[in-house]
Protein backbone atom coordinates (compact mmCIF):
# COMPACT_ATOMS: atom_id res chain seq x y z
CA UNK A 1 0.00 0.00 0.00
CA UNK A 2 2.90 2.34 0.78
CA UNK A 3 4.33 2.03 -2.73
CA UNK A 4 0.94 2.72 -4.25
CA UNK A 5 0.40 5.85 -2.19
CA UNK A 6 3.90 7.09 -3.06
CA UNK A 7 3.22 6.58 -6.76
CA UNK A 8 -0.18 8.23 -6.45
CA UNK A 9 1.38 11.23 -4.71
CA UNK A 10 4.05 11.46 -7.39
CA UNK A 11 1.46 11.34 -10.18
CA UNK A 12 -0.56 14.12 -8.53
CA UNK A 13 2.60 16.21 -8.10
CA UNK A 14 3.59 15.54 -11.71
CA UNK A 15 0.23 16.69 -13.05
CA UNK A 16 0.57 19.96 -11.15
CA UNK A 17 4.21 20.77 -11.85
CA UNK A 18 5.43 18.86 -14.94
CA UNK A 19 3.86 19.15 -18.39
CA UNK A 20 3.20 16.09 -20.54
CA UNK A 21 5.96 17.05 -22.94
CA UNK A 22 8.53 17.46 -20.20
CA UNK A 23 7.51 14.20 -18.58
CA UNK A 24 7.61 12.18 -21.81
CA UNK A 25 10.99 13.70 -22.67
CA UNK A 26 12.34 12.60 -19.29
CA UNK A 27 10.90 9.12 -19.83
CA UNK A 28 12.58 9.07 -23.26
CA UNK A 29 15.96 9.43 -21.55
CA UNK A 30 15.07 6.72 -19.01
CA UNK A 31 13.92 4.32 -21.73
CA UNK A 32 17.00 5.06 -23.86
CA UNK A 33 19.21 4.17 -20.90
CA UNK A 34 17.33 0.96 -20.03
CA UNK A 35 17.18 -0.08 -23.71
CA UNK A 36 20.91 0.50 -23.97
CA UNK A 37 21.51 -1.65 -20.89
CA UNK A 38 19.29 -4.36 -22.40
CA UNK A 39 21.39 -4.35 -25.57
CA UNK A 40 24.60 -4.57 -23.54
CA UNK A 41 23.29 -7.50 -21.48
CA UNK A 42 22.12 -9.41 -24.56
CA UNK A 43 25.34 -8.77 -26.48
CA UNK A 44 27.59 -9.77 -23.60
CA UNK A 45 25.50 -12.84 -22.77
CA UNK A 46 25.74 -14.12 -26.33
CA UNK A 47 29.46 -13.35 -26.49
CA UNK A 48 30.06 -15.17 -23.18
CA UNK A 49 28.14 -18.30 -24.23
CA UNK A 50 29.73 -18.33 -27.69
CA UNK A 51 33.26 -17.92 -26.27
CA UNK A 52 32.61 -20.66 -23.72
CA UNK A 53 31.50 -23.09 -26.41
CA UNK A 54 34.37 -22.28 -28.75
CA UNK A 55 36.89 -22.58 -25.94
CA UNK A 56 35.75 -26.10 -25.05
CA UNK A 57 35.46 -27.40 -28.63
CA UNK A 58 38.01 -29.84 -30.02
CA UNK A 59 38.86 -28.62 -33.52
CA UNK A 60 38.67 -32.17 -34.87
CA UNK A 61 35.04 -32.44 -33.80
CA UNK A 62 34.04 -28.75 -34.05
CA UNK A 63 31.96 -29.28 -37.17
CA UNK A 64 29.90 -32.02 -35.53
CA UNK A 65 29.46 -30.03 -32.32
CA UNK A 66 28.29 -27.00 -34.31
CA UNK A 67 25.59 -29.24 -35.74
CA UNK A 68 24.33 -29.97 -32.22
CA UNK A 69 24.85 -26.67 -30.42
CA UNK A 70 21.93 -24.75 -32.04
CA UNK A 71 19.49 -27.51 -31.05
CA UNK A 72 20.77 -27.39 -27.48
CA UNK A 73 20.35 -23.62 -27.31
CA UNK A 74 16.86 -23.68 -28.81
CA UNK A 75 15.90 -26.52 -26.42
CA UNK A 76 16.92 -24.44 -23.41
CA UNK A 77 14.92 -21.48 -24.78
CA UNK A 78 11.84 -23.68 -25.37
CA UNK A 79 12.05 -25.20 -21.86
CA UNK A 80 12.48 -21.75 -20.32
CA UNK A 81 9.37 -20.50 -22.14
CA UNK A 82 7.29 -23.60 -21.37
CA UNK A 83 8.11 -24.17 -17.72
CA UNK A 84 9.26 -20.81 -16.36
CA UNK A 85 7.55 -18.08 -18.39
CA UNK A 86 4.55 -20.27 -19.31
CA UNK A 87 3.58 -17.74 -21.96
CA UNK A 88 4.71 -17.30 -25.56
CA UNK A 89 7.69 -15.02 -26.23
CA UNK A 90 6.78 -13.36 -29.51
CA UNK A 91 9.17 -11.86 -32.02
CA UNK A 92 10.17 -8.34 -31.06
CA UNK A 93 9.09 -5.92 -33.76
CA UNK A 94 5.89 -7.74 -34.86
CA UNK A 95 4.92 -7.90 -31.18
CA UNK A 96 5.37 -4.13 -30.88
CA UNK A 97 3.27 -3.51 -33.99
CA UNK A 98 0.59 -5.89 -32.69
CA UNK A 99 0.48 -4.16 -29.30
CA UNK A 100 0.04 -0.77 -30.99
CA UNK A 101 -2.75 -2.15 -33.16
CA UNK A 102 -4.64 -4.40 -30.77
CA UNK A 103 -3.70 -3.97 -27.10
CA UNK A 104 -3.38 -0.19 -26.72
CA UNK A 105 0.38 -0.49 -26.48
CA UNK A 106 0.32 -2.96 -23.58
CA UNK A 107 3.05 -5.65 -23.59
CA UNK A 108 3.34 -8.39 -20.97
CA UNK A 109 5.91 -7.59 -18.29
CA UNK A 110 7.78 -10.91 -18.74
CA UNK A 111 9.10 -9.57 -22.06
CA UNK A 112 11.39 -7.27 -20.05
CA UNK A 113 13.63 -10.27 -19.37
CA UNK A 114 12.32 -13.31 -21.27
CA UNK A 115 13.65 -12.15 -24.65
CA UNK A 116 17.09 -11.59 -23.11
CA UNK A 117 17.31 -15.12 -21.75
CA UNK A 118 15.82 -16.98 -24.72
CA UNK A 119 17.76 -15.05 -27.38
CA UNK A 120 21.03 -15.42 -25.45
CA UNK A 121 20.71 -19.21 -25.56
CA UNK A 122 19.34 -19.27 -29.12
CA UNK A 123 22.03 -17.08 -30.68
CA UNK A 124 24.83 -17.93 -28.23
CA UNK A 125 24.52 -21.59 -29.19
CA UNK A 126 24.57 -20.75 -32.89
CA UNK A 127 20.95 -20.19 -33.92
CA UNK A 128 21.05 -18.54 -37.34
CA UNK A 129 19.29 -15.32 -36.27
CA UNK A 130 20.20 -11.89 -34.87
CA UNK A 131 19.81 -9.96 -31.63
CA UNK A 132 18.03 -6.78 -32.69
CA UNK A 133 14.52 -8.28 -32.40
CA UNK A 134 14.93 -9.44 -28.77
CA UNK A 135 16.61 -6.14 -27.90
CA UNK A 136 13.65 -4.24 -29.33
CA UNK A 137 11.24 -6.58 -27.50
CA UNK A 138 13.02 -5.94 -24.20
CA UNK A 139 13.08 -2.17 -24.68
CA UNK A 140 9.46 -2.06 -25.84
CA UNK A 141 8.30 -4.08 -22.83
CA UNK A 142 10.11 -1.63 -20.56
CA UNK A 143 8.50 1.31 -22.36
CA UNK A 144 5.04 -0.26 -22.25
CA UNK A 145 5.21 -1.10 -18.56
CA UNK A 146 6.60 2.31 -17.66
CA UNK A 147 3.66 3.82 -19.54
CA UNK A 148 1.26 1.55 -17.69
CA UNK A 149 2.82 2.41 -14.32
CA UNK A 150 2.39 6.13 -14.93
CA UNK A 151 -1.13 5.68 -16.40
CA UNK A 152 -0.23 7.25 -19.75
CA UNK A 153 -2.78 7.39 -22.56
CA UNK A 154 -2.53 5.51 -25.85
CA UNK A 155 -0.78 8.35 -27.67
CA UNK A 156 1.98 8.68 -25.09
CA UNK A 157 2.35 4.92 -24.62
CA UNK A 158 2.92 4.36 -28.34
CA UNK A 159 5.47 7.18 -28.32
CA UNK A 160 7.30 5.41 -25.49
CA UNK A 161 7.25 2.19 -27.53
CA UNK A 162 8.82 4.08 -30.43
CA UNK A 163 11.44 5.51 -28.03
CA UNK A 164 12.19 1.98 -26.82
CA UNK A 165 12.60 0.67 -30.38
CA UNK A 166 14.81 3.65 -31.20
CA UNK A 167 16.95 3.09 -28.12
CA UNK A 168 17.30 -0.63 -28.76
CA UNK A 169 18.33 -0.16 -32.39
CA UNK A 170 20.71 2.69 -31.54
CA UNK A 171 22.42 0.60 -28.86
CA UNK A 172 22.64 -2.76 -30.66
CA UNK A 173 23.94 -1.26 -33.94
CA UNK A 174 25.56 1.92 -32.55
CA UNK A 175 23.53 3.73 -35.19
CA UNK A 176 21.62 6.66 -33.60
CA UNK A 177 20.43 8.25 -36.84
CA UNK A 178 19.28 4.97 -38.39
CA UNK A 179 17.45 4.10 -35.16
CA UNK A 180 15.32 7.25 -35.37
CA UNK A 181 14.65 6.66 -39.06
CA UNK A 182 13.64 3.07 -38.26
CA UNK A 183 11.16 4.24 -35.63
CA UNK A 184 9.69 6.78 -38.04
CA UNK A 185 9.47 4.33 -40.93
CA UNK A 186 8.38 1.12 -39.21
CA UNK A 187 6.95 1.90 -35.77
CA UNK A 188 5.70 5.48 -35.50
CA UNK A 189 2.26 5.84 -37.02
CA UNK A 190 1.54 9.54 -36.56
CA UNK A 191 4.78 11.45 -36.23
CA UNK A 192 4.66 15.07 -35.03
CA UNK A 193 7.52 17.52 -34.64
CA UNK A 194 7.30 17.33 -30.87
CA UNK A 195 7.54 13.53 -30.82
CA UNK A 196 11.00 13.82 -32.38
CA UNK A 197 12.34 15.21 -29.10
CA UNK A 198 11.81 12.04 -27.01
CA UNK A 199 13.08 9.94 -29.93
CA UNK A 200 16.28 11.98 -30.16
CA UNK A 201 16.79 11.80 -26.40
CA UNK A 202 16.18 8.03 -26.34
CA UNK A 203 18.52 7.40 -29.26
CA UNK A 204 21.38 9.54 -27.96
CA UNK A 205 21.08 8.13 -24.42
CA UNK A 206 21.03 4.54 -25.68
CA UNK A 207 24.02 4.94 -27.98
CA UNK A 208 26.04 6.65 -25.23
CA UNK A 209 25.20 3.74 -22.91
CA UNK A 210 26.35 1.32 -25.62
CA UNK A 211 29.55 3.32 -26.17
CA UNK A 212 30.30 3.25 -22.45
CA UNK A 213 30.02 -0.53 -22.12
CA UNK A 214 30.87 -1.79 -25.62
CA UNK A 215 33.25 0.86 -26.98
CA UNK A 216 32.81 3.50 -29.67
CA UNK A 217 33.98 1.56 -32.73
CA UNK A 218 31.51 1.08 -35.59
CA UNK A 219 29.95 -2.34 -36.00
CA UNK A 220 31.44 -2.97 -39.44
CA UNK A 221 34.69 -1.04 -39.92
CA UNK A 222 34.81 -0.11 -43.59
CA UNK A 223 37.23 2.05 -45.53
CA UNK A 224 35.94 3.41 -48.84
CA UNK A 225 38.64 2.91 -51.46
CA UNK A 226 36.64 4.19 -54.42
CA UNK A 227 33.79 6.67 -54.16
CA UNK A 228 30.74 7.12 -56.39
CA UNK A 229 31.46 6.78 -60.10
CA UNK A 230 28.73 7.75 -62.56
CA UNK A 231 29.72 4.83 -64.79
CA UNK A 232 28.66 2.45 -62.00
CA UNK A 233 25.12 3.87 -61.90
CA UNK A 234 23.48 1.13 -64.03
CA UNK A 235 25.07 -1.52 -61.82
CA UNK A 236 23.68 0.05 -58.63
CA UNK A 237 20.23 -0.04 -60.23
CA UNK A 238 20.61 -3.68 -61.27
CA UNK A 239 21.88 -4.53 -57.77
CA UNK A 240 18.75 -2.88 -56.39
CA UNK A 241 16.57 -5.08 -58.59
CA UNK A 242 18.59 -8.15 -57.58
CA UNK A 243 18.32 -7.46 -53.83
CA UNK A 244 14.62 -6.62 -54.26
CA UNK A 245 14.02 -10.04 -55.81
CA UNK A 246 16.04 -11.67 -53.02
CA UNK A 247 13.97 -9.76 -50.44
CA UNK A 248 10.81 -11.14 -52.06
CA UNK A 249 12.30 -14.62 -51.84
CA UNK A 250 13.19 -13.95 -48.18
CA UNK A 251 9.63 -12.99 -47.23
CA UNK A 252 7.91 -15.77 -49.13
CA UNK A 253 10.33 -18.48 -47.96
CA UNK A 254 10.10 -17.25 -44.37
CA UNK A 255 6.30 -17.38 -44.44
CA UNK A 256 6.28 -20.78 -46.16
CA UNK A 257 8.57 -22.37 -43.56
CA UNK A 258 6.59 -20.79 -40.72
CA UNK A 259 3.40 -22.28 -42.18
CA UNK A 260 5.06 -25.73 -42.27
CA UNK A 261 5.99 -25.47 -38.59
CA UNK A 262 2.51 -24.16 -37.72
CA UNK A 263 1.13 -27.48 -38.99
CA UNK A 264 3.05 -29.26 -36.20
CA UNK A 265 1.02 -29.12 -33.00
CA UNK A 266 3.66 -30.54 -30.64
CA UNK A 267 6.58 -28.35 -29.58
CA UNK A 268 8.92 -31.32 -29.29
CA UNK A 269 8.22 -32.21 -32.94
CA UNK A 270 9.05 -28.65 -33.99
CA UNK A 271 12.25 -28.81 -31.97
CA UNK A 272 13.26 -32.24 -33.26
CA UNK A 273 12.57 -31.53 -36.94
CA UNK A 274 13.91 -27.99 -36.76
CA UNK A 275 17.05 -28.98 -34.84
CA UNK A 276 17.94 -31.81 -37.20
CA UNK A 277 17.30 -29.66 -40.28
CA UNK A 278 19.30 -26.73 -38.93
CA UNK A 279 22.19 -28.99 -37.89
CA UNK A 280 22.31 -30.55 -41.34
CA UNK A 281 22.39 -27.13 -43.06
CA UNK A 282 25.15 -25.88 -40.74
CA UNK A 283 27.16 -29.07 -41.34
CA UNK A 284 27.34 -28.31 -45.06
CA UNK A 285 27.54 -24.50 -44.65
CA UNK A 286 29.30 -23.65 -41.36
CA UNK A 287 29.18 -19.94 -42.23
CA UNK A 288 25.46 -20.01 -41.42
CA UNK A 289 26.24 -20.76 -37.75
CA UNK A 290 25.17 -17.89 -35.47
CA UNK A 291 24.55 -14.26 -36.37
CA UNK A 292 27.09 -14.12 -39.17
CA UNK A 293 28.66 -10.80 -38.16
CA UNK A 294 32.21 -12.17 -38.40
CA UNK A 295 31.46 -13.35 -41.92
CA UNK A 296 30.09 -9.92 -42.85
CA UNK A 297 33.20 -8.15 -41.59
CA UNK A 298 35.46 -10.63 -43.38
CA UNK A 299 33.52 -10.20 -46.61
CA UNK A 300 33.71 -6.40 -46.43
CA UNK A 301 37.50 -6.67 -46.13
CA UNK A 302 37.74 -9.04 -49.12
CA UNK A 303 38.35 -12.20 -47.08
CA UNK A 304 36.01 -15.03 -48.12
CA UNK A 305 37.64 -17.79 -46.10
CA UNK A 306 34.57 -17.87 -43.79
CA UNK A 307 32.73 -19.68 -46.59
CA UNK A 308 35.27 -22.51 -46.63
CA UNK A 309 36.47 -22.81 -43.03
CA UNK A 310 35.41 -26.08 -41.31
CA UNK A 311 33.48 -27.06 -44.43
CA UNK A 312 33.62 -29.93 -46.90
CA UNK A 313 34.67 -27.41 -49.56
CA UNK A 314 37.88 -26.22 -47.86
CA UNK A 315 40.15 -27.82 -50.47
CA UNK A 316 38.38 -25.78 -53.21
CA UNK A 317 39.02 -22.40 -51.55
CA UNK A 318 41.09 -21.14 -54.52
CA UNK A 319 38.48 -22.12 -57.14
CA UNK A 320 36.54 -19.08 -58.44
CA UNK A 321 33.42 -20.95 -59.50
CA UNK A 322 33.19 -22.86 -56.22
CA UNK A 323 33.32 -19.46 -54.49
CA UNK A 324 30.47 -18.21 -56.69
CA UNK A 325 28.41 -21.33 -56.03
CA UNK A 326 29.00 -21.10 -52.27
CA UNK A 327 28.01 -17.43 -52.25
CA UNK A 328 24.77 -18.30 -54.03
CA UNK A 329 24.05 -21.25 -51.73
CA UNK A 330 24.61 -19.37 -48.46
CA UNK A 331 22.32 -16.60 -49.75
CA UNK A 332 19.62 -19.17 -50.50
CA UNK A 333 20.03 -21.16 -47.28
CA UNK A 334 20.49 -18.28 -44.81
CA UNK A 335 16.80 -17.40 -44.77
CA UNK A 336 15.95 -21.12 -44.56
CA UNK A 337 18.27 -21.54 -41.57
CA UNK A 338 16.84 -18.42 -39.87
CA UNK A 339 13.24 -19.51 -40.50
CA UNK A 340 13.95 -23.00 -39.14
CA UNK A 341 15.52 -21.44 -36.03
CA UNK A 342 12.31 -19.50 -35.43
CA UNK A 343 10.08 -22.43 -36.31
CA UNK A 344 11.89 -24.76 -33.91
CA UNK A 345 11.19 -22.37 -31.04
CA UNK A 346 14.26 -20.11 -31.05
CA UNK A 347 14.06 -16.37 -30.34
CA UNK A 348 15.98 -13.79 -32.36
CA UNK A 349 15.81 -11.15 -35.06
CA UNK A 350 15.95 -10.98 -38.84
CA UNK A 351 18.31 -8.03 -39.27
CA UNK A 352 21.44 -10.20 -39.02
CA UNK A 353 20.26 -12.79 -41.58
CA UNK A 354 19.21 -9.94 -43.88
CA UNK A 355 22.59 -8.21 -43.60
CA UNK A 356 24.40 -11.50 -44.14
CA UNK A 357 22.41 -12.18 -47.30
CA UNK A 358 22.94 -8.60 -48.46
CA UNK A 359 26.72 -8.57 -48.22
CA UNK A 360 27.01 -11.93 -49.97
CA UNK A 361 24.56 -10.83 -52.66
CA UNK A 362 26.61 -7.68 -53.30
CA UNK A 363 29.87 -9.64 -53.49
CA UNK A 364 28.30 -12.27 -55.78
CA UNK A 365 26.96 -9.57 -58.11
CA UNK A 366 30.27 -7.69 -58.24
CA UNK A 367 32.37 -10.82 -58.74
CA UNK A 368 30.22 -12.03 -61.63
CA UNK A 369 30.10 -8.58 -63.22
CA UNK A 370 33.89 -8.36 -63.16
CA UNK A 371 34.48 -11.97 -64.26
CA UNK A 372 32.11 -11.62 -67.23
CA UNK A 373 34.09 -8.57 -68.40
CA UNK A 374 31.19 -6.12 -68.03
CA UNK A 375 32.98 -3.69 -65.70
CA UNK A 376 35.65 -3.78 -63.01
CA UNK A 377 33.50 -2.58 -60.11
CA UNK A 378 34.63 -2.32 -56.46
CA UNK A 379 33.60 -5.61 -54.83
CA UNK A 380 33.72 -4.37 -51.23
CA UNK A 381 31.57 -1.34 -52.04
CA UNK A 382 28.95 -3.51 -53.65
CA UNK A 383 29.00 -5.86 -50.66
CA UNK A 384 28.19 -2.90 -48.40
CA UNK A 385 25.53 -1.52 -50.71
CA UNK A 386 23.95 -4.97 -51.08
CA UNK A 387 23.27 -4.88 -47.34
CA UNK A 388 21.32 -1.64 -47.74
CA UNK A 389 19.33 -3.13 -50.61
CA UNK A 390 18.36 -6.20 -48.59
CA UNK A 391 17.35 -4.20 -45.50
CA UNK A 392 15.27 -1.85 -47.66
CA UNK A 393 13.56 -4.78 -49.36
CA UNK A 394 12.98 -7.18 -46.47
CA UNK A 395 11.82 -4.49 -44.02
CA UNK A 396 10.11 -2.35 -46.68
CA UNK A 397 12.12 0.50 -45.19
CA UNK A 398 14.46 2.16 -47.72
CA UNK A 399 15.49 4.99 -45.42
CA UNK A 400 16.37 2.52 -42.67
CA UNK A 401 18.49 0.55 -45.13
CA UNK A 402 20.22 3.70 -46.31
CA UNK A 403 21.04 5.22 -42.91
CA UNK A 404 21.69 1.94 -41.10
CA UNK A 405 24.43 0.82 -43.47
CA UNK A 406 25.96 4.30 -43.58
CA UNK A 407 25.85 4.47 -39.76
CA UNK A 408 27.16 1.00 -38.90
CA UNK A 409 29.99 1.08 -41.44
CA UNK A 410 30.99 4.72 -41.56
CA UNK A 411 30.45 4.53 -45.32
CA UNK A 412 28.78 7.92 -45.82
CA UNK A 413 30.93 8.54 -48.91
CA UNK A 414 28.72 5.98 -50.66
CA UNK A 415 25.50 7.77 -49.72
CA UNK A 416 24.26 8.21 -53.29
CA UNK A 417 24.79 4.55 -54.31
CA UNK A 418 23.18 3.43 -51.03
CA UNK A 419 20.20 5.64 -51.80
CA UNK A 420 19.82 4.35 -55.37
CA UNK A 421 20.06 0.65 -54.52
CA UNK A 422 17.81 0.91 -51.45
CA UNK A 423 15.12 2.76 -53.40
CA UNK A 424 15.19 0.39 -56.37
CA UNK A 425 15.14 -2.65 -54.07
CA UNK A 426 12.12 -1.31 -52.20
CA UNK A 427 10.27 -0.52 -55.44
CA UNK A 428 11.05 -4.02 -56.75
CA UNK A 429 9.86 -5.93 -53.69
CA UNK A 430 6.67 -3.86 -53.46
CA UNK A 431 5.76 -5.12 -56.92
CA UNK A 432 5.65 -8.69 -55.61
CA UNK A 433 4.97 -8.47 -51.88
CA UNK A 434 2.90 -5.59 -50.42
CA UNK A 435 3.94 -6.30 -46.82
CA UNK A 436 7.24 -6.81 -45.03
CA UNK A 437 8.24 -9.83 -42.96
CA UNK A 438 7.22 -7.86 -39.88
CA UNK A 439 3.75 -6.97 -41.10
CA UNK A 440 2.63 -9.73 -43.47
CA UNK A 441 1.01 -11.89 -40.79
CA UNK A 442 -0.66 -8.90 -39.11
CA UNK A 443 -1.94 -7.74 -42.49
CA UNK A 444 -3.43 -11.17 -43.27
CA UNK A 445 -5.29 -11.07 -39.94
CA UNK A 446 -6.34 -7.45 -40.61
CA UNK A 447 -4.49 -6.35 -37.47
CA UNK A 448 -1.97 -4.07 -39.13
CA UNK A 449 -1.76 -0.37 -38.48
CA UNK A 450 -0.04 1.73 -41.12
CA UNK A 451 0.96 5.33 -41.71
CA UNK A 452 -2.55 5.90 -43.10
CA UNK A 453 -4.20 7.81 -40.25
CA UNK A 454 -7.72 7.02 -41.46
CA UNK A 455 -7.07 3.27 -41.48
CA UNK A 456 -5.38 3.45 -38.09
CA UNK A 457 -8.32 5.14 -36.43
CA UNK A 458 -10.74 2.64 -37.96
CA UNK A 459 -8.57 -0.26 -36.80
CA UNK A 460 -8.73 1.04 -33.23
CA UNK A 461 -12.53 1.13 -33.29
CA UNK A 462 -14.49 -2.01 -32.32
CA UNK A 463 -17.99 -2.92 -33.41
CA UNK A 464 -18.84 -4.27 -29.95
CA UNK A 465 -18.06 -0.89 -28.36
CA UNK A 466 -20.41 0.98 -30.70
CA UNK A 467 -23.50 -1.22 -30.28
CA UNK A 468 -26.68 0.60 -29.28
CA UNK A 469 -29.21 -1.57 -27.45
CA UNK A 470 -32.19 0.77 -27.21
CA UNK A 471 -33.87 -0.73 -30.28
CA UNK A 472 -37.09 -2.51 -29.35
CA UNK A 473 -37.52 -6.17 -30.28
CA UNK A 474 -40.65 -8.12 -31.09
CA UNK A 475 -41.62 -11.68 -31.98
CA UNK A 476 -42.62 -12.52 -35.54
CA UNK A 477 -45.88 -14.07 -34.32
CA UNK A 478 -46.96 -10.84 -32.62
CA UNK A 479 -49.91 -8.95 -34.09
CA UNK A 480 -49.93 -5.49 -35.58
CA UNK A 481 -51.65 -4.33 -32.40
CA UNK A 482 -48.77 -5.65 -30.31
CA UNK A 483 -46.34 -3.88 -32.60
CA UNK A 484 -48.20 -0.57 -32.23
CA UNK A 485 -47.89 -0.88 -28.44
CA UNK A 486 -44.13 -1.38 -28.80
CA UNK A 487 -43.89 1.61 -31.15
CA UNK A 488 -45.70 3.80 -28.65
CA UNK A 489 -42.96 3.21 -26.06
CA UNK A 490 -40.00 3.43 -28.43
CA UNK A 491 -37.90 6.39 -29.51
CA UNK A 492 -36.60 4.60 -32.61
CA UNK A 493 -38.11 4.05 -36.04
CA UNK A 494 -36.58 0.58 -36.50
CA UNK A 495 -37.85 -2.55 -34.74
CA UNK A 496 -35.98 -5.85 -34.55
CA UNK A 497 -37.77 -9.15 -35.07
CA UNK A 498 -36.35 -12.07 -33.05
CA UNK A 499 -37.61 -15.48 -31.94
CA UNK A 500 -37.81 -16.70 -28.34
CA UNK A 501 -34.12 -17.64 -28.43
CA UNK A 502 -33.09 -14.17 -29.64
CA UNK A 503 -32.29 -15.43 -33.15
CA UNK A 504 -32.54 -12.60 -35.64
CA UNK A 505 -35.39 -12.92 -38.18
CA UNK A 506 -35.78 -9.48 -39.74
CA UNK A 507 -36.68 -5.84 -39.17
CA UNK A 508 -39.78 -3.65 -39.34
CA UNK A 509 -39.33 -0.05 -40.41
CA UNK A 510 -41.76 2.54 -39.13
CA UNK A 511 -42.06 4.13 -42.58
CA UNK A 512 -43.30 0.81 -44.00
CA UNK A 513 -46.27 0.53 -41.64
CA UNK A 514 -47.12 4.18 -41.10
CA UNK A 515 -50.28 3.99 -43.22
CA UNK A 516 -51.75 0.91 -41.52
CA UNK A 517 -50.72 1.50 -37.90
CA UNK A 518 -53.68 3.87 -37.45
CA UNK A 519 -56.22 1.33 -38.71
CA UNK A 520 -57.40 -0.53 -35.58
CA UNK A 521 -59.45 -3.01 -37.61
CA UNK A 522 -56.18 -4.55 -38.85
CA UNK A 523 -54.57 -4.92 -35.42
CA UNK A 524 -55.69 -8.52 -34.94
CA UNK A 525 -55.57 -9.75 -38.53
CA UNK A 526 -52.08 -8.63 -39.52
CA UNK A 527 -48.93 -10.05 -37.97
CA UNK A 528 -45.31 -8.98 -37.70
CA UNK A 529 -44.18 -11.90 -39.90
CA UNK A 530 -46.16 -10.30 -42.75
CA UNK A 531 -44.65 -6.88 -42.20
CA UNK A 532 -41.00 -7.63 -41.56
CA UNK A 533 -38.25 -7.60 -44.17
CA UNK A 534 -34.78 -9.11 -44.20
CA UNK A 535 -32.17 -6.33 -44.45
CA UNK A 536 -29.73 -6.56 -47.34
CA UNK A 537 -26.80 -5.66 -45.10
CA UNK A 538 -25.97 -6.76 -41.55
CA UNK A 539 -22.80 -6.60 -39.44
CA UNK A 540 -21.06 -9.46 -37.67
CA UNK A 541 -19.75 -8.68 -34.19
CA UNK A 542 -16.11 -9.39 -35.14
CA UNK A 543 -16.00 -7.44 -38.41
CA UNK A 544 -13.35 -4.78 -38.82
CA UNK A 545 -14.51 -1.18 -38.79
CA UNK A 546 -13.01 -0.72 -42.24
CA UNK A 547 -15.49 -3.33 -43.55
CA UNK A 548 -18.33 -1.72 -41.61
CA UNK A 549 -17.44 1.69 -43.04
CA UNK A 550 -17.53 0.23 -46.55
CA UNK A 551 -21.00 -1.21 -45.91
CA UNK A 552 -22.26 2.21 -44.89
CA UNK A 553 -20.51 3.82 -47.83
CA UNK A 554 -22.29 1.63 -50.38
CA UNK A 555 -25.70 1.59 -48.72
CA UNK A 556 -28.24 4.22 -47.72
CA UNK A 557 -28.74 2.76 -44.24
CA UNK A 558 -28.55 4.78 -41.04
CA UNK A 559 -28.63 1.78 -38.68
CA UNK A 560 -27.29 -1.71 -39.24
CA UNK A 561 -28.07 -4.81 -37.17
CA UNK A 562 -25.17 -6.54 -35.37
CA UNK A 563 -25.26 -10.35 -35.10
CA UNK A 564 -23.22 -13.03 -33.39
CA UNK A 565 -23.83 -16.57 -34.61
CA UNK A 566 -27.21 -15.46 -35.90
CA UNK A 567 -28.28 -13.93 -32.59
CA UNK A 568 -29.20 -10.27 -32.26
CA UNK A 569 -26.81 -8.08 -30.25
CA UNK A 570 -27.95 -4.55 -31.11
CA UNK A 571 -27.46 -1.97 -33.83
CA UNK A 572 -24.68 0.34 -34.93
CA UNK A 573 -25.66 3.75 -36.22
CA UNK A 574 -23.92 5.86 -38.86
CA UNK A 575 -23.99 8.86 -36.49
CA UNK A 576 -22.35 6.90 -33.67
CA UNK A 577 -19.56 5.69 -35.95
CA UNK A 578 -18.92 9.19 -37.26
CA UNK A 579 -18.83 10.86 -33.83
CA UNK A 580 -16.56 8.14 -32.42
CA UNK A 581 -14.28 8.40 -35.45
CA UNK A 582 -13.96 12.17 -35.04
CA UNK A 583 -13.22 11.86 -31.33
CA UNK A 584 -10.56 9.18 -31.86
CA UNK A 585 -9.00 11.05 -34.78
CA UNK A 586 -8.55 14.09 -32.56
CA UNK A 587 -7.04 11.92 -29.81
CA UNK A 588 -4.81 10.05 -32.27
CA UNK A 589 -3.44 13.22 -33.87
CA UNK A 590 -3.12 15.30 -30.75
CA UNK A 591 0.27 17.06 -30.68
Amino acid sequence: MKKKSLLARFLIWRLKHVSDRQFISALGILIGFTSGLGAVVIKNSVHFISSLLQGTSDLAFANYLYMIYPTVGISVAVLFIKYIIKRPVRHGIPNVLYSISKTNGQINSHNMFSSVVTSAFTVGFGGSVGLEGPTVATGAALGSNIGRMFHLNYKHTTLLLACACTGAMAAIFKAPIAAIVFAMEVVMLDLTMWSLVPLLLASSTAVITSYFFLGMHVLYPFEVQTGFDMKDLPYYIVLGIFTGLLATYFTKMYMYIQSLFDMLSKSYLKLLIGGLSLGLIIFFFPSLYGEGYHGINASLSGDYSYLFNNSLFYSFRENFWILIILLALVIIFKVIAASITFGAGGVGGIFAPTLFMGVNAGVLFAKLTHHLGLRNIEVNNFGLIGMAGMIAGVLHAPLTGLFLIADISGGYQLFVPLMITATVSYATVKSFEPHSVYTVQLARRKELMTHDKDKNVLSLMRVTRLIEKNFSTINSEASLGDLVKVIAKSQRNLFIVVDKDNNFEGIVKLDDIREIMFQPEKYDVMFVRDLMIMPSVVIQHDESMADVARKYQYSDKFNLVVLQDGKYLGCVSRAQIFSTYRRMLKHFSED
